[in-house]
């Protein structure tokens, strides 16, 4: 007869390690705080006293709901349940990050923030999106492009025609200021 082999790590959790630990922490400590942050900043929408339900409302309801998360997650890991580290075949931790990669896309976003005044949400929305596809890799930059315009149209018409919401029309689009 043999006898089962036993190793050390048979039958008992290994313990998370301090670096687990505290970035799980960090991460519960971040969400609480950014939670308390959207919450006391939602208190200072002015409401129109002829509403009922206002524009607190879903401001009020995402930073309750994030407060819980980082509240569950800090609980959770107090108790000693860490997440799984996260099993991918994309992900190679020999190759290290792709620093042109990051720096064209956040100076697109920057330059997003900065051209929207300028030449409006719907093109400052269509490079933004064109430009990230080409950062990333795609084969065709144009048609991306266009897709952006597509979808800075659609949210133009979305959020500025159907929601009133004050999206920027830019000189190109200047001519539809009384639809907005």
């Amino acid at each position: 007869m043999s006898t089962p082999v036993t190793t050390p790590e048979a039958g008992r959790r290994a313990t998370p390690g301090l670096r687990a630990r505290l970035g799980e922490i960090i991460f519960a400590a971040l969400t609480i705080a950014l939670g308390v942050f959207a919450l006391v900043g939602s208190f200072g929408i002015r409401v129109p006293e002829s509403n009922r339900v206002g524009p607190t409302v879903f401001p009020v309801l995402v930073s309750v709901i994030l407060i819980a998360a980082g509240i569950a997650v800090l609980v959770e890991v107090i108790r000693g349940h860490l997440g799984a580290p996260e099993e991918s075949e994309d992900v190679d931790l020999s190759h290290k990050p792709d620093w042109l990669t990051i720096a064209k896309l956040v100076g697109l976003l920057v330059a997003h923030l900065l051209l929207i005044e300028l030449i409006g949400w719907a093109f400052a929305a269509a490079l933004l999106f064109g430009g990230a596809a080409w950062s990333l890799g795609a084969k065709r930059w144009w048609v991306a492009l266009l897709v952006g315009l597509g979808l800075g149209l659609t949210v133009q018409i979305v959020f500025g025609l159907m929601l009133g919401l004050s999206l920027p029309l830019g000189p190109a689009l200047a001519w539809l200021g009384p639809l907005f």
